[in-house]
């Protein structure tokens, strides 16, 4: 896959995750990203000069305010940590490294062994053993796992993906013994509600065929992409949210938010995909026939990039099934059930959920549990192996 280039909507959300008080290894990991590369955006946007971040000159008083902004951050991060913790921390040494072995990706290393007193070189020392634990967790010890898990998750999973993630974080744990410690503790997905047409296709624009027939499983990356839009709204009012879908492992390769449903919504959506995957003319590219996409600024781009368009039949929402169900899970994991104040807060937890969890973590059931950037890394192996033996 081509070397990826980075919008600056993506650069000043990754930024300010950051500014938000995560460190910079936490985010840099969260997002695949070089060390170097998110410090250089930190700096920029600090000095001015990430683009589209404006010239803001930053004074002593701020330089102070944003130190104790993180301080209360580090101190909000321990008491967390302690909360969380707090039904492992009597058990013994291994338990305790479990623990922190399902939480490193969500807090800096050496707190966690600080908070829960272990040594970090008898942390490593046990990660060089091999298997989390080798005696079976007590249910309070599973339970206390299945907790942190959910609340990191955000709800996301019920018992079925709440088991392989258990198993794929090196926890012995039988089907039978995590549905029954979610039920009696009511640990649940958050549930699903019906989808609702959202699509203005009462206009004269042109409209192209269905091409893509419901064929949603192609054999390789960069054969079909799909996109749509949603609303999401906040106390400050609507907010817009544009995807694109690689349909071979259901990543989301290109994203827009913005306060107006205009034909830049999608535009921009299609331009950051186009920089990700760089692909090789021909691509299939498939929406409803919303007036956005039949716009012209929006169709004049498809032969730039090179794509081939295909659109939904009219009031027909299962024509373009795989980017509805990419936002009926969004909503329901991130948004329903929740209220947002902002519209930057919105734009927070959408980032977050696409780049950060959907992307790179979220088991994916029509992608054998794995997710999308995990199945393609897969995918990719496969096939330079295949090179080497041919």
């Amino acid at each position: 896959m081509p070397r990826q280039a980075y919008t600056t909507e993506f650069k000043e959300l990754a930024v300010k995750r950051v500014q938000d008080g995560e460190t910079v290894a936490t985010v840099k990991k969260e997002l695949g990203l070089s060390d170097q590369t998110l410090r250089n955006w930190v700096k920029a946007q600090a000095e001015g000069k990430l683009k589209g971040a404006g010239n803001k000159v930053v004074t002593p008083e701020q330089m102070e305010l944003s130190r104790l902004r993180a301080e209360n951050s580090r101190l909000k991060r321990e008491n967390e940590i302690n909360k969380k913790g707090s039904s492992v921390l009597r058990e013994r040494c291994a338990v305790k490294y479990a623990w922190i072995a399902l939480q490193d990706k969500v807090f800096p290393l050496a707190e966690l062994c600080d908070v829960l007193d272990v040594s970090l070189s008898g942390y490593r020392a046990w990660k060089r053993g091999g298997k989390p634990a080798s005696k079976r967790l007590t249910d309070d010890q599973m339970l206390a796992l299945i907790l942190a898990i959910h609340a990191e998750l955000k709800g996301a999973y019920g018992s079925p993906r709440m088991l392989r993630e258990l198993r794929l974080r090196g926890f012995k744990a039988s089907k039978a013994r995590v549905e029954r410690l979610m039920h009696d503790n009511g640990i649940r997905a958050r549930h699903k509600r019906r989808y609702r047409v959202t699509t203005a296709s009462r206009h004269g624009l042109p409209v192209a065929t269905n091409l893509l027939n419901r064929q949603f499983t192609p054999e390789k990356p960069n054969q079909v992409w799909t996109s749509d839009i949603t609303y999401l709204w906040t106390d400050e009012g609507w907010l817009y949210l544009a995807i694109v879908l690689d349909l071979f492992n259901r990543e989301v390769i290109g994203w827009s938010l913005k306060p107006q449903m205009a034909s830049d919504l999608v535009t921009d959506a299609l331009t950051m995909a186009w920089f990700r995957r760089r692909p090789a003319p021909r691509v299939l590219h498939h929406s409803d026939r919303g007036s956005q996409y039949a716009s012209k600024a929006f169709q004049d781009k498809l032969p730039e990039y090179g794509m081939v368009c295909s659109m939904s039949r009219k009031g027909n929402c299962w024509d373009n099934a795989p980017t509805e169900s990419w936002f009926n899970s969004f909503k329901n994991e991130r948004i329903h059930g929740k209220r947002y104040a902002t519209l930057a807060e919105m734009k927070a937890i959408s980032f977050e959920y696409i780049e950060v969890f959907y992307n790179r973590k979220r088991q994916h059931s029509t992608l054998g549990y794995q997710s999308p950037i995990q199945y393609l890394e897969q995918w990719l192996s496969e096939q330079h192996q295949q090179q080497l033996a041919a």
